[in-house]
C-alpha cells in the first residue's frame, strides 16, 4: 500500500467520525465517532512514520499514548453516559440540553 492509499484510508475513517459526531442525535453514536476520528489519526502517523522513517519509536510511542486516551475518553464517556440515561431514561442529545440536576435544590439564604 502506497502513502496516498493510507493516508486515503485515514480521511475516510476521519470523515465517518466526523459525519457520526454532526449529524447523530445518540450520545453513544456520537461517541463511537470520537473513537474513529482518534483511528484515523493513529493511521496517519503510522503512515508517516512508515514512508518517512525518522525514528521509528516516536510515531508507535505517540500511537500508544492516543490508544490510552481514547480507552480512557471511552470509560469516562460511557460513565456519563450511563448517569444521563439512569437520570433522563434517554440518551438522545436534543433530550439533554439542560444539564441542571433534577433533585430539590436548596436556597441559600
Amino acid at each position: 500500500m502506497t502513502l496516498e492509499g493510507t493516508l486515503l484510508l485515514g480521511l475516510m475513517l476521519f470523515s465517518l467520525g466526523l459525519y457520526a459526531v454532526l449529524a447523530r442525535r445518540n450520545l453513544i453514536a456520537i461517541l463511537i465517532g470520537i473513537e474513529l476520528m482518534l483511528n484515523a489519526a493513529n493511521i496517519n502517523f503510522l503512515a508517516f512514520n512508515y514512508f518517512i522513517p525518522t525514528d521509528p519509536a516516536v510515531a508507535q510511542i505517540i500511537v500508544l499514548v492516543v490508544i490510552g486516551l481514547a480507552a480512557a475518553e471511552a470509560a469516562i464517556a460511557l460513565a456519563i453516559i450511563l448517569k444521563l440515561y439512569r437520570q433522563r431514561s434517554s440518551v438522545d442529545v436534543d433530550a439533554m440540553q439542560l444539564l441542571k440536576s433534577t433533585g430539590a435544590e436548596t436556597d441559600d439564604e
